[in-house]
């Protein structure tokens, strides 16, 4: 992964090099901020409008003030890409935390906030999105206000780490056995031809991608229901994929060990992949589906 030269900071562009903080600083002391991971497809933002809103949330819901207004931060992460020649496939990861200042659990006064913006090339897993992936099942143990995309990530951080000693994608997440979402992605479930996923609560991420899933089923006349299902209900799933923005619509074909109905990725995964394909603006070369004319036009 190349991170390209120039950054976006609270006051102004910098080469990365230049790029210093206080070690008393309070997102790494605390965790006291907030982020977003906002995907690039051929040097355009995908629903940069969708990211920019929850960052916005989820710094009101700590208390933390923005450096800049919305239409601001448009026209700075726009800038950008600009300076940094990006035309590419890729991610900007924007991160804005409380500042620098000694180290107070109270908020310090008079401080204000640290923020940057890089940008990366990410390549598309197209592999994966074709044959779909394997995850197992975790408790899930995290903070009850999962709606803030907070730095506070290590229950996360042991999840992924534990599927990936198993050599699997993803860890799904549970709560007493009804399944919330994965430890960077939301999960769904795929039965009688319904979309089920859990509900946005603040006890979810209310991803960006799933707000589009619901309307791509939508548009295809497909059930979607914001209803939580569990552990055992996996075992009797039609179909099961996870999203985010970097995974894009994941096949899910094996759970723990066992596989998801006849271990391959279903019809309904299929066009919510073409759907998302389309929204986002992917060219025919370099679909999912550009050397795989069995699904080519899934229906």
């Amino acid at each position: 992964m190349s991170i390209k030269p120039y950054v976006l900071t609270e006051t102004e562009y910098v080469n990365q090099e230049e790029l210093t903080y206080p070690f008393e600083e309070r997102g790494l002391q605390f965790g006291d901020g907030v982020y977003e991971v906002i995907r690039v497809y051929h040097g355009e933002y995908y629903l940069i409008e969708e990211h920019v809103e929850r960052l916005f949330r989820s710094a009101a819901a700590i208390k933390l003030e923005v450096p800049y207004t919305k239409e601001d931060m448009y026209k700075r992460l726009e800038q950008l890409l600009q300076l940094n020649a990006f035309t590419g496939d890729g991610k900007v990861y924007l991160q804005i935390t409380r500042g620098s200042a000694p180290r107070d659990h109270a908020f310090p006064k008079g401080v204000g906030a640290n923020l940057y913006a890089y940008v990366s090339d990410v390549q598309r897993k197209l592999d994966l999105m074709k044959d779909g992936i394997s995850t197992i099942t975790e408790p899930d143990v995290r903070w009850d206000l999962c709606y803030i995309k907070s730095l506070n990530l290590l229950p996360n951080v042991m999840a992924k780490q534990t599927a990936t000693e198993q050599n699997c994608f993803e860890a799904v997440l549970h709560k007493d056995g009804k399944v919330t979402e994965c430890s960077s992605s939301n999960v769904y479930l795929v039965k009688d031809g319904a979309i089920y996923t859990h509900p946005a609560t603040k006890n979810i991420l209310h991803g960006c991608v799933r707000m589009r899933i619901e309307a791509f089923a939508k548009e295809a006349g497909i059930p979607f229901h914001e209803e939580a299902f569990h552990l055992d209900d996996m075992n009797e799933a039609d179909e099961l994929f996870l999203t985010s923005s970097t995974a894009e619509v994941m096949p899910i074909v094996n759970v723990d060990g066992k596989a998801v109905a006849n271990g391959t990725p279903g019809n309904i995964t299929r066009l919510m992949q073409q759907a998302y394909e389309k929204d986002a603006g992917i060219p025919e070369n370099a679909s999912i589906f550009a050397d795989c004319t069995e699904n080519k036009s899934v229906s």
